[in-house]
């Protein structure tokens, strides 16, 4: 360079510069509207979703190990301690590749959100890349100690798994467990009674409503709560505050982001997929469950997103938890087209074990709430909280010593009865107990999912089922656990109401295409029946549907006097600032109504004084389609969605000059107290299953 002449040094000085000046016209022209975040933003919320799974199982095997591994461990010499730590240590998944990927990535985009000049709708691009970049570089920060924490759990591990585990237990400690657990998650929930439920239906609920927020605190307690029942042998599942912690986080980063509503379903969707994809290792049912259960929806906008949250979710946990399959891989096929007949009973079978599932939680709930007949429900009723889950954790711990199943989530029993190890008598006090020890868990003030226990009652029920069927017919049925593998699919979409997400996850879990039939099969009919049964005993009354859609907007809309278009900037910011809900009809030039102006309209503009004397209501109200006052609410709410606002104009009378303004925030308020009602009437403010919302 020294060598070139001045003219040549200056030529290259110059084309730095315009590529430095492009570049940084790039950048301030750079638009990242909701649509093109929301993939990238579901890949990061399926990440924590991930992480949120690993820490949760952690927990529990960290409580578990206390309750029946410390002392086996103590007696180990310091030397022999060391060295269990480096092994475990070393055989760890590390993953070094997602920190080279993604931290540059993270990075850069950081980077990217300083160079951007601030101003206008550049600070929405400059916040979307810096909280994106920072929650990458977040994850990375929590995966690898996450890692690390999962090695020193398998420290705590038997080599034959939580059954040798129970084996090795002492008496007094496997009777003692469940009951102090119980205790202890009462103790922790007595002051919350909000968080109680068990995160799915919640989820659903939130997604509905249009993306209401999901506080992240009750998603946090959720998870110590459940850690704590099922790590201390309360039979519960250990998806439901994964889906919930899930849905929390993708709602707090979806408001971040400034996403719609329509958006912030979709993201909530994402987180609570990517938690059921963490939990079962299973991608394609967590994407299934998000769009079946919670969305409800098959659209082509929504799958980018919930599968890259799915896939960021298995990843994650893979690496936390580890890659092995919760099922072996096993070759089962139709021995015979008459098989198919007996795959029918099967789902009629899960069908009614789903039912009973219901039935029987509602009971015990009620039971214990002090709703029940007789004198010691009462007396129960009047008991505190903690005091009830001890006494429901005691009634568990004395069903584990008939049948170990029921000790915990009982996942490890699973592929016992995948190979067909586990007798028949086994198999069906496995089923009959864990429904019982499950509705004795959760009814009486433990916390925890329901999910998993369907599917260990459908996998014992199935493998019973098999074993006699196998018994009478071994030359034209297949071993009983084709029945135990297909039964798991078939009591998982009966509780949820959900055939396609059964069939998914246990088509995942068993690697075997041969059986999609005859989950196919099971699933829709055990599906079907729940459904018809449920439906049938519940009683009528009037759900949040029925009420918007006899409800009109009449009844619930503000007289107000619509501001004229030619109004000034300063005394509409007066009328605004004084109206409930920042908002007001306004004007054309003709004197109909035109649309409404909101308070959020004039952030970018109450600041420049020049512009108090320029601006006038008509060139920042925006045009809304008109209601008529006899319309219902909830033709109101989908216009609402429709435009993404919060409030719409209603036509008034002939002649008058008011007009009338309904808004989101007065039908909330109508459906609150709504609720309030119902749960002054006795009913329960959470439904007790999954099934009952998501349904």
């Amino acid at each position: 360079m020294n060598g070139e002449p001045p003219s040549t040094r200056a030529r290259l000085r110059a084309a730095a510069r315009r590529l430095l000046s492009a570049g940084l016209q790039a950048s301030n022209r750079l638009r990242l509207p909701g649509p093109s975040v929301l993939p990238v933003a579901g890949a990061v919320v399926g990440l924590y979703s991930g992480l949120a799974a690993g820490i949760f199982a952690n927990l529990i095997y960290l409580v578990r190990g206390i309750t029946t591994a410390t002392a086996e461990l103590i007696r180990l010499h310091p030397v022999a301690q060391l060295k269990s730590l480096w092994e475990a240590l070393a055989s760890a998944n590390w993953h070094g590749e997602y920190a080279i990927i993604a931290a540059p990535l993270a990075f850069g985009a950081l980077g990217l959100s300083r160079i951007i000049t601030p101003g206008g709708p550049r600070d929405q691009v400059k916040a979307r890349l810096r909280l994106l970049s920072l929650l990458v570089v977040g994850g990375l920060a929590l995966y690898y100690p996450l890692v690390a924490l999962a090695a020193v759990n398998t420290m705590f591990a038997h080599p034959r798994g939580l059954p040798g585990t129970l084996e090795a237990l002492p008496w007094w400690m496997m009777m003692l467990a469940p009951m102090l657990g119980g205790y202890a998650v009462g103790s922790l929930l007595r002051k919350h009674p909000e968080t109680h439920g068990h995160g799915v239906p919640e989820v659903v609920r939130a997604v509905k409503r249009g993306g209401e927020e999901l506080p992240a605190d009750r998603g946090l307690l959720k998870l110590v709560a459940s850690a704590i029942t099922i790590g201390s042998g309360g039979s519960a599942g250990r998806e439901g505050p994964i889906v919930y912690g899930g849905a929390s986080f993708a709602s707090t980063v979806g408001r971040t982001l400034g996403f719609t509503r329509r958006e912030l379903s979709i993201l909530m969707a994402c987180g609570a997929g990517a938690g059921i994809s963490a939990s079962f290792n299973s991608p394609i049912a967590g994407a299934v469950f998000a769009m079946e259960i919670i969305l409800r929806e098959f659209e082509l906008r929504v799958f980018s997103p919930i599968i890259l949250a799915s896939v960021a979710g298995t990843l994650v946990s893979q690496g936390v938890l580890g890659m092995e399959p919760i099922l072996p891989r096993l070759n089962y096929s139709l021995i015979s087209g008459w098989e198919v007949l007996l795959y029918v009973v099967l789902g009629l079978l899960c069908g009614l074990l789903a039912f009973a599932f219901v039935r029987l939680l509602h009971g015990v709930e009620h039971f214990f709430a002090g709703q029940g007949g007789g004198k010691l429900s009462p007396w129960l009723g009047k008991r505190p909280l903690p005091l009830r889950a001890a006494l429901g954790g005691l009634c568990t711990s004395l069903l584990i010593f008939i049948n170990p199943s029921v000790w915990g989530s009982g996942i490890d029993f699973l592929p016992l009865a995948a190979v067909g190890k586990l007798g028949l008598l086994f198999l069906a006090t496995a089923c009959l107990l864990k429904l019982v020890g499950t509705a004795l868990t959760i009814g009486s003030g433990g916390s925890g999912g329901t999910f998993f226990p369907a599917v260990l009652i459908g996998c014992m029920a199935g493998g019973a089922f098999g074993s006699l069927i196998h018994l009478l017919f071994p030359l034209s049925t297949a071993p009983s656990g084709a029945y135990a593998i297909v039964g798991m699919g078939g009591c998982v979409a009966a509780l949820t109401r959900g055939p396609l997400t059964g069939m998914m996850m246990v088509y995942e879990l068993s690697g075997n295409h041969a059986l999609i039939l005859p989950l196919m099969v099971t699933c829709s009919i055990a599906s079907a029946l729940c459904h018809y049964l449920t439906e049938r005993k519940a009683p009528k009354v009037q759900t949040d549907a029925d009420l918007l859609a006899s409800t009109s907007v009449r009844a619930l809309m503000l007289e107000m006097t619509p501001v004229p278009a030619n109004l000034h900037l300063q005394p509409l910011m007066d009328q605004l600032l004084s109206t409930e809900g920042g908002t007001l009809p306004v004007l054309d030039a003709d004197g109909a109504v035109y649309g409404i102006v909101q308070v959020e309209q004039l952030r970018e503009v109450w600041r420049d004084q020049a512009l108090h004397m320029m601006l006038v209501a008509s060139d920042l109200a925006r045009k809304l389609p008109i209601l008529s006052p006899t319309s219902d609410l909830t033709q109101a709410l989908h216009a609402m969605d429709h435009e993404d606002v919060d409030a719409l104009p209603v036509s008034g009378a002939p002649g008058s000059n008011t007009c009338g303004l309904i808004t989101r925030a007065a039908i909330r308020r109508l459906l609150y107290a709504h609720h309030a009602h119902q749960h002054a009437q006795g009913e329960p403010v959470v439904a007790p299953t999954e099934t009952t919302l998501v349904g």
